[in-house]
Formats: structure tokens, C-alpha cells, sequence
């Protein structure tokens, strides 16, 4: 069968070409345009009212959390330091969706870093260790969310008995 089409068969690689009087590099490239002024700053960044005042709100509710659970323990004993634990795990999830959101300021991470101390500091006769435990995941939570790549030591050891009790 013949047909004008492309063969497979063959390579075809043309005839030689003499390059042997041919001068490389002779012109010179384009001279490069001058550099530029320096890329403008961004502008600072101003933020809007709404994330001042939920800054704001959140740096004075991490102030006063010390205090809270302190007057919680105080009145309720170590069930009102657990029920505050459950609500400041909602203000974590709320400092959470602020920082992600890239709405947190530095001072409040500061004051919530400030706070994840003090509240390990508290003096509370804590018996079920449970209690001692939650509190403590709860402050672990909010540190490995401001500042993951640090390593904590200042949590509480727990206190378990070591004897058991008989029962008879």
C-alpha cells in the first residue's frame, strides 16, 4: 500500500550543517533594565473595631479566670472547679476560631499564656484527681494552640493513693 503519509520506519535527521565559520556570541545580550525602587510596605495594619473589642474581651476574661475559678472552688468546693472547666473550654474553642481567623493579638496570647500559669498556681485542695487532671488537659489545650513548640513542666503530679483500701 502506498500512501504520502509520515514513516515510522525511517529517523531522518536532515543533512549535517556546517557550522565551522559560524563566530558564537558575538552580540551582546540586551542590557538589564536598572533595579527598581524597593516593593512599597504594605500599609500597618489597622483593625477593625470588632476584633479591638473581642480582643479586648478576651484579654479581660483570661485576666479574671484566676479569680473566677478561685470564688468557684470557694463556693461550689472542687465539683464548681469542674463546672468551670467545662466553660473555659468554650473560651478556648473561642480564642481558637480568633486565631485562626488571624484576629488575635499579641496581647491577648500573652494574657492567655499569663493566665495558663496562674491558674496552675492556684492553691485548691483538689481530692479527685480527675478534677486535677481536666484542669490540666484543659490548660495543655490552650498552650499547644499559642505555643506548640514549647514544653511545659508545671503541671500538677497527681496524687493517687498507692495503698489500696480494704473494704471489710
Amino acid at each position: 500500500m502506498d500512501f504520502a503519509g509520515k514513516r515510522t520506519d525511517v529517523v531522518d535527521s536532515g543533512g549535517e550543517v556546517d557550522y565551522s565559520n559560524y563566530q558564537w556570541f558575538q552580540d551582546a545580550p540586551p542590557p538589564r533594565p536598572p533595579p527598581s525602587a524597593p516593593q512599597s510596605v504594605a500599609p500597618p495594619y489597622v483593625p477593625l473595631p470588632g476584633v479591638i473589642e473581642t480582643n479586648s474581651a478576651f484579654e479581660f476574661a483570661l485576666s479574671v479566670a484566676p479569680n473566677i475559678v478561685y470564688a468557684r472552688y470557694k463556693q461550689y468546693g472542687q465539683l464548681g472547679v469542674l463546672a468551670w472547666c467545662s466553660e473555659f473550654g468554650e473560651l478556648i474553642e473561642n480564642l481558637k476560631e480568633l486565631g485562626f481567623a488571624g484576629n488575635m493579638f499579641v496581647t491577648t496570647r500573652t494574657q492567655a499564656l499569663k493566665t495558663c500559669e496562674e491558674l496552675l498556681q492556684l492553691k485548691l485542695d483538689i481530692k479527685m484527681q480527675i478534677i486535677v487532671m481536666y484542669l490540666s488537659s484543659q490548660v495543655a489545650r490552650l498552650r499547644r494552640f499559642l505555643d506548640g513548640d514549647r514544653v511545659w513542666t508545671d503541671y500538677p503530679d497527681p496524687q493517687f493513693p498507692l495503698e489500696p483500701r480494704s473494704y471489710t
